[in-house]
């Protein structure tokens, strides 16, 4: 792979090449896929999706849209530290193409700031909830009328396949969805690969899929127009990453690690005293022992140790990124930049400690089976509807069940499988609070 063609400016639809040395510098392609994004539907329900607690009605706790954001400010500085350190290797990106440090930041930046577009209410339990309900519950009855990769992807329901979706699908009036540049889509591919062969492989790419089967043709040719490294054969689609989704893939593992714990401290899930233990293992190099002493309360404590840890693991990041650089783009670096880190240990120490306080605390686990049954009851219901309409055998209940979604949802689709994952979008795009409410009123519990 070659930085020049990785960091195409080139959008769906778009019959010539777009060249750096011709970009405004005022309104760059790379931010305009910021702007598209933070401006779009899908990500301003990210305000009232969980992270970690579903449901919270607590300040503290961080939201997808609360983490997006800071995904993508640490993803900013990723980016331009690697940027920065890329042109001074390969000063004809600069010289002869007009590429400079901030491109390298704003497309890992909108990359990181849409990474949790696609996934659907209530955290990672949403993907399971939905994914159950064909492999176990009332959809099973779908599967010998699918492809192998069809059914996979409905039983595995990935939110990063459904996050390129978000980003790319059309719709009557709007052709490529947003019309991100490639360059800042291939950073958003973690994946990149689709949902068949389920292999274990030590790739870390291997480890989920990045796109629907109603997707297949624009990811290759998004991926093939970057040239990135293809890896799959006999008919399958699978590449290696795009080097930059290393970058948003290590701001997303630094933000989760050190600012989901951030939130068990503060609601008491995890004490002060562990908290400091843990995060001073991270940044005893940095610390300012006089500035530290003068913080009188917890919250500040946390706070000022968190932004040394931040800094300490972006930087790392940075180091282990440049040292394998030339193996990335040669498709030969299977493993996440953390996984390299040499801070690699206290990560996990943190992450162990979060799983067993925070992610399994009952708040969470009670929250979670709620959005099990929300999740399996919406789809239920409007699945069978839709199906019903198609088949013209509507009855009057599935009628009114189908004017419960939005004009936008309303599309003909002509196979079963389109008509089942369009289904799945609709319940993914919902929020926490708009899922409970919409299961409130299927069940006859909503009071006026």
């Amino acid at each position: 792979m070659n930085w020049e063609q990785l960091l195409s400016l080139k959008r769906q639809g778009d019959t010539s090449k777009r060249l750096r040395v011709e970009q405004d510098d005022t309104r760059l392609g790379f931010e305009v896929d910021y702007d598209r994004i933070i401006f779009s539907a899908a990500f301003r329900s990210l305000q009232d999706k969980t992270q970690v607690i579903p449901l919270s009605k607590t300040d503290f706790v961080h939201t997808r849209l609360t983490h997006s954001l800071e995904v993508s400010v640490v993803g900013r500085s990723l980016g331009r530290l690697v940027g920065k350190k890329i042109l001074e290797k390969y000063p004809y990106l600069k010289e002869i193409h007009g590429y400079h440090m901030n491109d390298f930041g704003a497309i890992v930046a909108a990359a990181s700031l849409a990474h949790d577009i696609g996934n659907p209410p209530f955290g990672h339990s949403g993907e399971k909830a939905i994914g159950e309900y064909f492999s176990i519950g009332n959809g099973l009855k779908y599967k010998d009328k699918l492809t192998a990769k069809q059914w996979q992807d409905l039983i595995d329901f990935e939110g990063n396949a459904n996050g390129f979706s978000v980003l790319t699908a059309s719709r009557p009036g709007i052709e490529g969805g947003l019309r991100i540049s490639y360059a800042t889509l291939g950073a958003f591919m973690k994946y990149p690969k689709e949902s068949l062969p389920k292999k274990p492989t030590n790739n870390i790419a291997d480890k989920k899929y990045g796109f629907f089967q109603t997707d297949k043709a624009f990811f290759e040719e998004v991926a093939n127009d970057m040239g990135m490294i293809a890896n799959k054969e006999d008919g399958d689609i699978g590449f290696e990453r795009h080097p930059l989704a290393y970058l948003v893939e290590a701001a997303d593992d630094i933000c989760y690690t050190i600012i989901d714990f951030e939130d068990g401290i503060n609601l008491g899930l995890v004490s002060e005293d562990y908290a400091l233990e843990y995060l001073i293992k991270l940044v005893k190099d940095n610390i300012g022992v006089a500035k530290y002493k003068l913080l009188e309360t917890k919250e500040d404590r946390i706070s000022y140790l968190r932004a040394l840890a931040i800094g300490a693991l972006i930087n790392d990041a940075v180091d282990v990124f440049i040292e394998n650089e030339e193996a990335i783009l040669r498709g030969e670096f299977p493993y996440a930049l953390t996984d390299k880190s040499k801070y690699k240990a206290q990560m996990n120490d943190i992450i162990n400690l979060s799983v067993e306080k925070i992610y399994q605390s009952r708040e969470v686990i009670e929250k979670e089976i709620v959005g099990y049954q929300i999740i399996q009851t919406l789809l239920d219901k409007f699945i069978t509807a839709f199906n019903n309409k198609y088949d013209g055998t509507a009855s009057n209940y599935d009628k009114l069940i189908l004017k419960m979604l939005p004009e936008k949802h309303h599309l003909d689709k002509g196979n079963l499988y389109e008509r089942l994952l369009h289904i799945c979008h609709y319940v993914s795009l919902l929020t926490d609070g708009n899922a409970l409410e919409l299961f409130e009123t299927i069940n006859g519990r909503k009071n006026n």
